[in-house]
C-alpha cells in the first residue's frame, strides 16, 4: 500500500482498536514512514500507529528538519517543523477518528529530536514519548507545562551524535517543566542495542495502554 500524502505530509496509518492510544512513529535521518511501525505495533497492539515521512530533504535524506552541520539544528527550522507535525497530529485526529490527546511519540535520532521538540513547544500535541538517542534540541521560551507527561530518553554512552551534556541537558529542561523523565544509558553509540529493546518494551507496557 502506498503512503497516503494528505495532512501535508506522506504517511501511513494503521488503525487499532477503538478509543485506543496512537504510537506515533518517527524515522531517522534516511529512514521512511515505513521504519518504524513493526515495532510500533509490536509495543503497543492494540493501539493506533500514524508514521510520517520528514518533509526536509538532506542530499536526498528525509529528514523532519534541518540541521547547518552535524550536530547544529536551525532552530528556526526546527519551531517551523514542529508546528507543522503538531498541526498535522490535529488534523490526523479529526481525519482517522483518535483522541488528540493520547497520542505517544516513539522517535529514533532526528525522529526522536522532532518528537522532544513537539514536547516543549507543543506540549499539548503528545501524552509522552519514547526518544532513542536524544538530544535537546533548542531551549523553550516559554518553559512548557509538562506535568506528569512520561518520557523515556535511551542513550547511548558512546553516542558521537548525541554527547552526554546534550542528552543530560534534555533530560534536565524536561524534569524542569514537569514530566517525569526515565534515563536509561546502554554501552553503546548512536545505534541500538538489544537492552534499548527491552528498556522501550517496559516503558510501552507501562505507559501506552
Amino acid at each position: 500500500m502506498s503512503p497516503l500524502p494528505e495532512l501535508g505530509f506522506e504517511h501511513r496509518f494503521v488503525p487499532g482498536e477503538e478509543g485506543a492510544p496512537v504510537v506515533l512513529a518517527l524515522h531517522g535521518t534516511g529512514g521512511t514512514e515505513d521504519d518504524w511501525l513493526p515495532l510500533a505495533q509490536e509495543l503497543a497492539p492494540q493501539a493506533h500507529v500514524l508514521a510520517p515521512r520528514g518533509r526536509v530533504l538532506e542530499q536526498g535524506m528525509a529528514r523532519f528538519f534541518r540541521r547547518l552541520a552535524i550536530g547544529v539544528f536551525d532552530e528556526a527550522d526546527v519551531k517551523l517543523r514542529s508546528a507543522e507535525l503538531a498541526a498535522f497530529l490535529r488534523e490526523a485526529a479529526t481525519r482517522y477518528g483518535f483522541r488528540a490527546d493520547s497520542v505517544f511519540a516513539l522517535g529514533y535520532s532526528n525522529g526522536a529530536n522532532i518528537a522532544a521538540a513537539v514536547l516543549l513547544l507543543h506540549p499539548e500535541a503528545l501524552a509522552g514519548a519514547a526518544l532513542l538517542r536524544p538530544v535537546l534540541p533548542l531551549t523553550p521560551e516559554p518553559e512548557p507545562e509538562l506535568a506528569g507527561r512520561p518520557v523515556l530518553i535511551a542513550a547511548g554512552k558512546a553516542d558521537p551524535y548525541s554527547p552526554a551534556q546534550r542528552v543530560e541537558a534534555l533530560a534536565v529542561t524536561l524534569r524542569r517543566a514537569g514530566a517525569e523523565v526515565d534515563v536509561r544509558w546502554q554501552p553503546a553509540g548512536h545505534e541500538l542495542i538489544p537492552a534499548d529493546f527491552s528498556g522501550v518494551r517496559e516503558w510501552f507496557a507501562a505507559h501506552v495502554r
